[in-house]
Formats: C-alpha cells, sequence, structure tokens
C-alpha cells in the first residue's frame, strides 16, 4: 500500500523549508530512515530521512519549492502501483530566483520538454531557467555570495545541472597579463574607478539570524558577567590526556574542557538552565549545551545533549562531526535542536573577550576568550601563566547579577582544577 512522505518540522520555529534537492531518483528503492531529500530551514539545510520503505512513485513538489510543515512531498509503494496526489496537498510557492552578481540582465531561456529533468522534479514543463542556466538553489546562493557568473561553470548534475560542488570547485579563467610599458612612456592619465555596489538577498539563515538576534536585544534585559581563568593546570592536563588518547584519533580542545565544565556547573545554577514562559520560568532537566559555529551563510548552534554526562572524549568526538556536518551545510536535525544554554568561542580568532546576544529563548549565552600565556604575579614574583577571559549574557528576567557572578565562580573549580571534569 502506497504512503505518503511529509514534510517534517525540523525545529519547533520551523513553518515551511526549501526542498533543494531529491536524494534518491523517481522509481528509485528505498528504506526507512535512508536520506530521501534535502530541505533548507531558516536553521541550515538538513538531510531528511524517508519515513517508508519502497519504490519512490511520485515527487509531489519540485526542487525549489517552498513546503509547508506536515504537506505531501512524495509517495512510496510498490513498485508498479498505481497512485494519485492526495487532494488535500497544498500548492507549493516556488523560491524567488535570487538575481545574479555584477552580471549583465539575461532573459530567461525556455526549457523544452526534452530539457526537462522530469526524473528528478527540478524543472517541469513550461518552466524556465533563471538566468538561463540549469542549477540548484544551493549552487545559485554560493554563486552569488562569490560573485560567480553561472553562465561559465560547467554542470555535473543530471542534463549538465550545475551543483554546490561545481560552484565550489569553479576557477576564474587566467587573465593574460598585459604587455611591460616601454621604458620611456609618458605618465599615464588617471582613469577613473567608479566602484559599484552589489545588492545580495538575504539567505533564510540570515534572515533567521536577523530576526532572532533582533528579538533577543529588543525583549531580552541583558546584563553582562566577566570573569579570567587560570588555566595552567587544564593546558597540562589537556597535554597528558592527548597524549594518551593519540591512537584513537581523538584530540580535545580547550572548548571540550569548556562546554564539560559548563554542563556541570549548571546543575547548581538550574536559572541560567532555563527559558522564560507566559508566567513562569522553566528550568530544563537536561543540560544541553549548544556550540556557536561559523559557516559560510552566517552562524549556526550545534548541540552536545546531556553534556554533563558525557566523557571529554566524546564532546570532543560529537562537537567535531556536528561542526564538520554544520560547514559542509549536511547537518542533522537532532545536531541544531534543544540547546538549553548556549556558548560562543572566538579564541581561535585571536579574540581576548566579547559579548554575545543570547540565543533565544534561553536565558544565557557564555562568550569565551582565547587561552593565551600573559606576564602574572605568582607568589610575589612576576611569571607566565595561561589566562582566559570569558563573559556571560544573561536574562535579568530570569537571573540576576549575584547569580551570575556565582556562577562564574563555580565555573572556576572545572577549569582551574581539570581532573573535576574527568572523574
Amino acid at each position: 500500500m502506497a504512503e505518503t512522505v511529509t514534510m517534517p518540522k525540523l525545529g519547533f520555529d520551523m513553518a515551511e523549508g526549501v526542498l533543494v534537492r531529491w536524494v534518491v531518483s523517481l522509481g528509485g528503492h528505498i528504506n526507512r530512515g535512508e536520506v530521501l531529500a534535502e530541505i533548507e530551514t531558516d536553521k541550515a539545510t538538513v538531510e531528511v530521512e524517508s519515513s517508508h520503505t519502497g519504490t519512490i512513485l511520485q515527487f509531489l513538489v519540485s526542487e525549489g519549492d517552498i513546503v509547508p510543515v506536515n504537506a505531501a512531498i512524495a509517495i512510496v509503494g510498490a513498485e508498479g502501483e498505481k497512485v494519485e496526489a492526495p487532494a488535500d496537498s497544498p500548492a507549493p510557492k516556488k523560491e524567488a530566483a535570487p538575481e545574479a552578481v555584477a552580471t549583465p540582465a539575461q532573459e530567461s531561456t525556455p526549457v523544452s520538454a526534452g530539457e526537462a529533468d522530469n526524473e528528478s522534479g527540478a524543472f517541469p514543463e513550461g518552466t524556465t531557467l533563471p538566468d538561463g542556466v540549469r542549477a540548484s538553489p544551493v549552487a545559485r546562493n554560493i554563486a552569488r555570495e562569490k560573485g560567480i557568473d553561472l553562465r561559465k561553470v560547467k554542470g555535473t548534475g543530471p542534463h549538465g545541472r550545475i551543483i554546490k560542488k561545481d560552484v565550489e570547485s569553479y576557477t576564474p579563467a587566467p587573465v593574460a597579463a598585459p604587455a611591460p610599458a616601454p621604458l620611456f612612456s609618458p605618465a599615464p592619465t588617471p582613469v577613473a574607478v567608479t566602484a559599484t555596489d552589489t545588492t545580495i538577498p538575504l539567505t533564510k539563515l540570515r534572515q533567521a539570524i536577523a530576526r532572532r538576534m533582533t528579538e533577543s536585544k529588543q525583549y531580552f534585559p541583558h546584563f553582562y558577567v566577566s570573569y579570567e581563568y587560570n588555566l595552567d593546570k587544564l593546558m597540562a592536563v589537556r597535554e597528558q590526556a592527548n597524549a594518551a588518547l593519540a591512537d584513537r584519533g581523538v584530540k580535545l580542545s580547550v572548548n571540550d574542557f569548556i562546554l564539560k565544565a559548563v554542563a556541570l556547573t549548571l546543575r547548581d545554577f538550574p536559572n541560567l538552565n532555563a527559558s522564560l514562559g507566559s508566567n513562569e520560568i522553566v528550568r530544563h532537566g537536561h543540560y544541553n549545551i549548544g556550540v556557536a559555529v561559523a559557516v559560510d551563510a552566517g552562524l549556526l548552534t550545534v548541540v552536545v545533549k546531556d553534556a554533563d554526562q558525557k566523557s571529554l572524549s566524546q564532546i570532543a568526538t560529537e562537537v567535531k562531526a556536528m561542526s564538520a556536518r554544520a560547514r559542509e551545510g549536511k547537518v542533522k536535525p537532532e545536531d541544531v535542536d534543544g540547546s538549553t544554554f548556549t556558548t560562543s568561542n572566538l579564541g581561535m580568532y585571536g579574540v581576548d573577550d566579547f559579548i554575545a546576544i543570547i540565543n533565544p529563548p534561553e536565558a544565557a549565552i557564555l562568550a569565551i576568550g582565547g587561552a593565551a600565556q600573559v606576564p602574572v604575579v605568582k607568589d610575589g614574583q612576576l611569571a607566565i601563566g595561561w589566562r582566559m577571559k570569558a563573559t556571560i549574557s544573561a536574562d535579568h528576567r530570569v537571573t540576576d547579577g549575584a547569580e551570575a557572578a556565582k556562577f562564574m565562580q563555580a565555573l572556576a573549580k572545572g577549569l582551574e582544577e581539570p581532573l573535576r571534569l574527568m572523574v
């Protein structure tokens, strides 16, 4: 019996998503749990798994369509089974094609029935190709951001379609060097150079960041508490731990120690592992620590679930894998959902300290600077020591300055006595 696959809800605030790409072709076989399609949400491009096993009998939406949550997107059943589209299947919206950057405007080229990629559902009959080229939405976004003219890119996808890897690997043809000027040439005439403004449409991720950060600063009364930590012991323990873990291919970062220490410390400060409801404070029972990751299109937060119960090596392995998927645009829904407290670390960029904006609906975020060797006073003598600064931004509706200060002070127990994190 044929089954309908619907657009999943990938996050509490998701209302719709863009179907970026069908991973399985029409008529192909798929098992339950295998990747069926890639969906772009406000947060990221994620892989969607099939909820049924069988043959792909029909695609109900096309690549590039904006599809509401719970709308039917495909039908899976027995090979050769006759099916019809659900009567209540809503008509998807087509995502507006972004304008090419710094290229002359061109008319769209009609697509004939023979050229249409009907198998993938990407270009139904009667539609046109934006800018006269066949390219996926992700490829167009990357080209727009990098200023690449898609007409010069060779596509390796079905029917010559330009896909993500084509744009990422594209190298402009070298420009021939001008002939050398004569030895005794007259003074050149200055040439006026006119700068051209470039308009770049906001991606869904950038729109989400703008909306959530505006909401946070407008409605969340932030206050800030900073603290400097002594990392002498942590750096020594980290070196020993990495030597012991070398044969397992695991390498601990300073940030892995911080995540574990934050999770353990939050057990004693439930108001900081909380969110504000309409008339109540919701203290979360799990300690899911978000880690801000910089990606090409903006910023994503991947989540280490129950970080207080995991070993440092588990945390390191999970963060590395999720961060890689985030940068490749292949995050899973569970990678980015469910955080209860967020951390943002800019230490790798040489930043000493900064403040961060709270990630709604959470009550706090920890901004972490770099660990560095600096002059310090030890027993009345000038010496060199490892120090790191961090600043917590907290919601004054949920907590107060004294509580946040006590949290920062308590966090020092884990960071300055790192063996506590390993037992």
